[in-house]
């Protein structure tokens, strides 16, 4: 009797779990369910239409239903929703939403790929016409149809994230003022702070408003404009509202047929992808897994595990053994000119869970600095002080970041330490690299560290230390300081005088160097230390400084 797999949703998880299936069984029969009119699009793309940069929107659909049942042989049935499950009889009932016919189906095997639900917060006049979420293409579609229509001159974005920032740069590019409102202090909570402080200058510097530390409590419409009221009193007015505080899990589905869910709230799934019911997987942003680096549980709403674990249910519904190895959140944003992206574990995070970490901060040129065009690529790098195991990365720069971020990824998936990235033989010709890579310099900043050849201080340790016991070292140059400024009461002394000038310093003081990005300010600890000076190194130098500072320092 051939066996039936049913695929409850499509778009990354669920269509590629059924491609999966086809390419191995080319006997069993498929049915796919999408509630929606569309099995596949590219959900990534979508603030980019509504912002013009993608021109055609059919460019967006990665397949049709129509195309899937020829290319596949899968019995696709889009506005169609799943209501149940009876695992006991193990049918499900389905409805057609246009028709209203309800009919039950019966299964071998299920995938559940419901994915996550945009979260409107329970706040009055949240259901006013002008306030849009962004998940599909109708929503993409509404969102087109009332700019196009109206022509609206303001919008407020309410939450900083990365489809937040993503509209607010594309509503930018359709001519609207907009204000980005974030509960939390920062932008892009998957930053640590002193990252993130990069992106709101730079959103600041392309006239993006920000209200950050304030959450939204009431939507008041008057006319044909909102108000926006926050919890902290501030009222913006505006012609247009995209809600993007955040997604949940669509667990309703597996909840009713008793599936087991996990303590994130998501559907709890091994490492196959397997539900508490052995005939039943799930994929996607409904389903919990486990971080790789510390293996707690957690939910990671991206298209790459998604696929990735479309493929892994497909495989052991096929009884092809395959695993899911865990997530590394790997992610990146282009914000206007930046690119922001992140892997792994954040200082925030590690604290909290109690992972012990060091950290390192560098700035390196994006290729050879004789070169024309070179960008700064800001890195924080997370490496084990046991072992140096690198352990979270975050990069912010204009060019050249995404390449870095998926190196650290790869290293980070292979559980290299920062020795390893030292060594690593990456690409280098002018145009793309510098000898020594970036990736490289994070890597040999780190193993000083651990080699005990500098001693780090951070930015953050700087507040309160005694002037009599401690004294900053500026060794830039004079030009430096006059274009960029210094750290106030720092001592200058160019890194090139030291050595003839040592007999001005203080054998008592404990001095703190720092440059422009930390390789002069480590040449100097390294002078200073063995004249029998005690020291300490400023890590990322004077850029960190105007970064945790909140001030853009992009040349």
């Amino acid at each position: 009797m051939t066996e039936k797999l049913l695929i409850i949703g499509g778009v990354a998880g669920g269509a590629t779990a059924a491609a999966r299936a086809r390419r191995l069984n080319e006997n069993i029969q498929i049915v796919m369910f999408e509630r929606g009119p569309y099995i596949s699009f590219a959900n990534c793309g979508l603030p980019y239409h509504i912002g013009g940069v993608i021109k055609k929107r059919d460019d967006l659909l990665v397949t049709t239903a129509e195309m899937f049942r020829k290319r596949y042989g899968v019995d696709v049935r889009v506005k169609t929703e799943v209501l149940a499950i009876d695992r006991n009889s193990r049918i499900v009932r389905a409805k057609n939403i246009e028709t209203g016919e309800e009919y039950t189906e019966s299964y071998d095997y299920i995938i559940l790929s419901p994915g996550a639900e945009p979260i409107r917060p329970p706040c009055e006049g949240i259901d006013a016409e002008t306030i849009f979420t962004l998940r599909n293409i109708p929503d993409m579609d509404r969102i087109n149809a009332h700019v196009d229509e109206t022509s609206p001159a303001s919008a407020v974005v309410v939450g900083g994230g990365y489809i937040g920032l993503e509209m607010a740069e594309n509503l930018v590019f359709r001519g609207i003022k907009t204000t980005v409102v974030e509960r939390l202090e920062q932008v892009m909570s998957p930053l640590d702070m002193d990252m993130a402080n990069f992106v709101h200058g730079h959103l600041k510097e392309k006239g993006v408003d920000l209200v950050l530390g304030d959450g939204i409590c009431a939507f008041e419409k008057k006319d044909d404009r909102l108000t926006v009221v926050t919890d902290g009193g501030t009222s913006i007015a505006c012609d247009m509202v995209v809600l993007s505080v955040g997604i949940k899990p669509e667990t309703r589905l597996a909840m009713d047929a008793g599936l087991t869910l996990g303590e994130t709230g998501a559907i709890l799934v091994d490492a196959t992808m397997r539900t508490s019911d052995p005939l039943i997987y799930a994929v996607g942003d409904a389903v919990e897994v486990h971080d790789y680096i510390t293996g707690r549980k957690t939910i990671t709403a991206l298209a790459g595990p998604a696929n990735k674990q479309g493929r892994i249910a497909a495989d052991n519904v096929m009884r092809r053994p395959s695993i899911f190895c865990g997530t590394l959140g790997t992610a990146i944003v282009k914000i206007f000119d930046l690119t922001v992206a992140q892997t792994g574990l954040n200082e925030k995070m590690a604290r909290k869970w109690g992972t012990a970490c060091l950290v390192s901060y560098t700035h390196s040129g994006s290729h050879a600095g004789y070169y024309p065009g070179g960008e700064t690529i800001s890195i924080k790098l997370l490496f084990s002080p046991h072992n140096g195991r690198i352990l979270g990365a975050q990069m912010v720069g204009k060019d050249g970041v995404d390449k870095r971020i998926d190196v650290i990824a790869t290293a980070i998936y292979a559980k290299m330490t920062v020795f390893d990235l030292q060594n690593l033989e990456l690409a280098y010709a002018p145009p793309y690299g510098s000898a020594k890579d970036p990736v490289n310099i994070a890597g040999y900043v780190a193993s000083n560290i651990l080699k005990d050849d500098v001693e780090n201080i951070h930015i953050h340790e700087l507040k309160g230390l005694d002037p009599d016991t401690y004294v900053l070292l500026d060794v830039r140059s004079r030009i430096e300081l006059k274009i960029s400024g210094r750290i106030e009461g720092a001592l200058h002394i160019h890194i090139d005088e030291l050595r003839d000038r040592l007999e001005e310093l203080e054998r008592e003081k404990t001095y703190i160097t720092y440059c422009a990005v930390g390789y002069r300010a480590y040449l100097a600890y390294r002078l200073l230390t063995q004249s029998g000076f005690k020291a300490k190194n400023l890590s990322g130098g004077y850029e960190t400084y105007m970064m945790a500072s909140g001030i853009l320092s992009f040349t």
